[in-house]
């Protein structure tokens, strides 16, 4: 008599390397722990945690398909988690109820302050520099009288609504500490000081770096970052005091020639000069606060060459702008015909486009004389033909001012830093290439709106989902951080690269692989469910090299995968739900439990 057998597949693919991961991060026990558990289902550390796995691997924050996910990958979610995951687990409404425990201030400060501590003690992460920025998601939306959703200096659409991220970040790995979700229109620098003030209170630390662009420069927040013993680097903004400054520092600098220093970085065997600077010291007063800090005025090449090519761009612009304010006499072609017009109009151009003193035009007067009919009636007796005069003004020749523009183009590209780190902490060197590290903020944000997250367009309507989506995406580009961050300080370690992530070319070799694509590596691997009537049995597909080096490089085991191959007893009188508890228990004591750190040191 022949066996009957059912057999059933499930997509395992990275679901294991990312559950594993939230393990390490204790995101459950922390959510747990801040919003309180559930009898009787699955806890909300965990509904939130998996909804998570299923946003980094689909690449999708919709509510809706997160059930069907999860009761596509019940068996393989039950023996990764050790947890028994209900049919309901992950209905719309749940995950809605858990998007407004996120969206809750108190609540999110709280797990934002215990996620951030346990990460940086478990990963033994430097506190030395942190970097504060903002970026704009703009969406269809009708916003109005207190909602988050206004219209602000928008960096994606102007014409959209729009709400603000502001963001800190800790360095080396660029790992996001603290969110605030905040309505567009609201301007950023008042934006800084809060934000400030809860990523020093998760970090208990003092002398720390703490990095910004030159919206973090108003003297009051310098002082307040002073008061709180930290140190600030950040470019001055060119308002005020700075611009009437701005031309002597640069004559400093011009007069020094070859007495500025260098700032060099590697190319290749050997290395190249990006910038040249010097600095000095100035006194600082708010109240009755006052201090020293350092002024770094920095020429960078690559500044100067685009705001050359900038330069370019707007004399041409504004060349072509002249010769149209008078053009060819023809139909349709309106005419100049006073002098202080035309000097109007083209003065208000060299303003617009900043070119004033740097082009020249030469303007000619012409009259024309054309007979015309003069007199009433169309074809009246007393009308006659008389001599008429149309004066118009024509611009002849648009010159540049050569002298002008070299000596323009000789003050492009300087900028002036301000810091009260001091000099033997962080030379002038290490400033500009310090500031160059502001891509790692900026890597963060473009996870928010890369395919991985895509936090636009947002499928939730109301103004807490929408606070609860971006800061549950925040945990989300959290996660993506610290796999790529282990993985690469593993490959720095062993000197190595890591080859197999690029399908096009599969020999090329990275020391800088991304998470998006290490994860994309597990793809597929596949858990195969074979029920008999005496037994279950779980069969998993092997492992490539590729992705056995990625865990290796996490400090994961393989057996994270290979322990799901198993075979469950199944006695007649016990359901197939005992069966599956029975597994629950095996993987519990199985090593996917027991990998408890990473290898990053």
């Amino acid at each position: 008599m022949e066996e009957q057998m059912e057999m059933r597949t499930e997509r395992v693919d990275d679901l294991l390397v990312l559950i594993e991961l939230i393990k390490q991060m204790d995101l459950p026990g922390i959510l747990d722990r801040v919003i309180g558990q559930e009898e009787r289902r699955l806890s909300w550390g965990w509904t939130i945690s998996l909804w998570l796995v299923y946003v980094v691997s689909q690449g999708d924050h919709r509510k809706l398909p997160v059930r069907q996910w999860a009761n596509h990958m019940h068996e393989t979610l039950e023996l990764a988690t050790g947890r028994k995951i209900g049919e309901t687990d992950f209905t719309d409404d749940r995950l809605t109820i858990a998007l407004s425990y996120v969206s809750r201030d108190p609540l999110w400060n709280d797990m934002e302050q215990e996620l951030g501590k346990h990460l940086i003690r478990v990963y033994d992460l430097e506190k030395k520099t942190m970097r504060i920025d903002a970026t704009t998601v703009s969406g269809y939306r009708e916003g109005g009288e207190g909602s988050i959703w206004q219209f602000g200096h928008s960096k994606d659409d102007p014409t959209l609504r729009q709400i603000k991220l502001m963001m800190a970040v800790l360095d080396p790995l660029g790992l996001p500490l603290i969110l605030d979700v905040l309505s567009g229109h609201r301007a950023d620098d008042p934006l800084y000081l809060p934000v400030i003030e809860r990523a020093l209170a998760l970090l208990e630390s003092t002398g720390l770096l703490i990095v910004g662009d030159c919206k973090m420069s108003a003297l009051a927040l310098r002082a307040s970052i002073r008061k709180a013993m930290q140190h600030y680097l950040t470019p001055l903004a060119l308002v005020g005091e700075t611009v009437e400054l701005m031309d002597a520092w640069i004559e400093a600098a011009l007069a020094m020639g070859d007495g500025l220093t260098e700032v060099r970085v590697p190319d290749g065997e050997q290395t190249k000069v990006i910038a040249r600077g010097y600095e000095f010291k100035r006194m600082c007063t708010v109240g009755d606060d006052r201090w020293e800090e350092r002024v770094l005025m920095v020429l960078s090449f690559a500044y100067a060459e685009k705001q050359r090519h900038t330069l370019e761009k707007r004399i041409a612009k504004a060349q072509a702008a002249l010769y149209a304010l008078t053009p060819s006499v023809g139909k349709g072609h309106k005419q100049i015909m006073k002098e202080e017009d035309l000097q109007e109009r083209a003065t208000a151009i060299l303003k617009k486009y900043e070119v004033t003193g740097l082009l020249t035009y030469v303007y000619e007067r012409e009259i024309r004389q054309t007979e015309k009919l003069v007199g009433p009636g169309r074809n009246g007796p007393k009308r006659e033909r008389q001599v008429v005069e149309q004066v118009r003004y024509q611009i002849t020749a648009v010159t540049a001012n050569s002298e002008a523009i070299a000596s323009c183009i000789a003050r492009l590209g300087w900028r002036a830093y301000v810091t009260t780190a001091p000099t033997e902490q962080l030379s002038l060197e290490c400033a500009v290439l310090e500031y160059r590290n502001e891509y790692l903020v900026e890597r963060g944000f473009g996870r928010f709106k890369g395919p991985a997250l895509c936090i636009a367009p947002m499928f939730v309507k109301r103004d807490d989902q929408v606070i609860g989506l971006a800061r549950l995406l925040s945990i989300a580009v959290r996660m993506l951080t610290l796999l790529e961050g282990v993985v690469r300080r593993s490959l720095k370690k062993k000197q190595t690269s890591l080859a197999g992530l690029y399908l096009d070319s599969p020999h090329k070799v990275t020391p800088t692989p991304t998470a998006e694509r290490m994860l994309q590596a597990f793809v597929p691997i596949t858990l195969i469910i074979m029920s008999f009537s005496d037994r279950l049995v779980y069969r998993v597909t092997g492992l490539s090299p590729i992705q056995q080096e990625i865990l290796d490089l996490l400090g994961f085991s393989p057996h994270l995968y290979t322990s799901l191959a198993q075979t469950i007893p199944r006695v007649s009188q016990i359901s197939d739900d005992t069966c599956v508890t029975q597994a629950l228990q095996t993987s519990r004591a199985s090593p996917i439990s027991q990998v408890l750190q990473m290898s990053i040191a």
